[in-house]
């Protein structure tokens, strides 16, 4: 059974770098990321044009390529979540919650009993095609799985003690286009967008759960691992092709 080494160095404290894929559909693309030192990757299927089949050929070779394959479901609903973790995903973003019922209802489909409502399906993709005692699977399972809440609008940021709070949440990743659309304001340099986003950090710190953002830029990304964030989710595929296009 495979750790999770992004979930562990969260725990620990320490920085983990990734970045979103939402327009490659090539199974190389895990490859290319990893061999680039990346340490995760995030499959967008919410604003990405991927269906199962897609994300499980991509999960497949990312584990074979020892980075850490994670997805942003569209939803946090049971039948979104379940599906991509038994094809082998490692940790699941929830976008846009809003309520401590909506992370309640995430985290269970996240976890087998006793810790969840997941159900068990073993031998797939979750285990590379091994089979593994129940209770040892199920476990290891409810240990390694990440379960990330993106933090993206104004009703977040007001109840935010309220989502960290609730049990099994690893990481509140800031949406900071959709927070600043959220917040009415011009954009996300902005000081009301800034301090939500340092209220976020501190709740984290309070409640044991890891802090991140998804941004372009580099230097904006080392400004907030400086003050406290370790997951940082750098650009997207198709802006990194689009980067390199015009620089050259």
């Amino acid at each position: 059974m495979r750790d999770n080494k992004v979930r562990a160095a969260l725990k620990r404290g320490e920085p983990v770098i990734g970045t979103m894929i939402q327009e490659m559909r090539s199974p190389a693309i895990p490859l290319l990321f990893a061999n680039a030192g990346f340490d995760f990757i995030f499959i967008d299927m919410e604003h990405g044009a991927y269906d199962l089949e897609t994300v499980a050929d991509m999960i497949k070779i990312a584990r074979l390529a020892d980075i850490v394959p994670l997805v942003r479901v569209p939803d946090g609903l049971y039948h979104l979540i379940a599906r991509v973790l038994d094809a082998g995903a490692m940790g699941v973003m929830v976008p846009r919650v809003e309520t401590r019922e909506a992370v309640e209802r995430a985290v269970a489909a996240l976890r087998y009993p006793p810790g969840g409502k997941r159900g068990c399906s073993i031998g797939r993709g979750n285990s590379d095609y091994q089979r593994w005692p129940l209770w040892e699977f199920t476990r290891h399972a409810n240990d390694n799985i990440l379960a990330v809440m993106q933090i993206e609008r104004k009703a977040a940021i007001d109840r935010i003690d309220d989502l960290l709070s609730v049990p099994g949440v690893d990481v509140a990743l800031i949406g900071p286009n959709d927070l600043t659309l959220s917040l009415g304001a011009p954009n996300p340099q902005d000081p009301a967008v800034q301090e939500a986003i340092q209220k976020v950090i501190e709740a984290g710190k309070r409640h044991g759960v890891s802090t991140g953002i998804h941004l372009r830029d580099v230097e904006q990304l080392k400004a907030w691992r400086a003050r406290g964030m370790t997951m940082l989710v750098c650009s997207t595929d198709l802006n990194f092709i689009m980067s390199g296009a015009r620089a050259a």
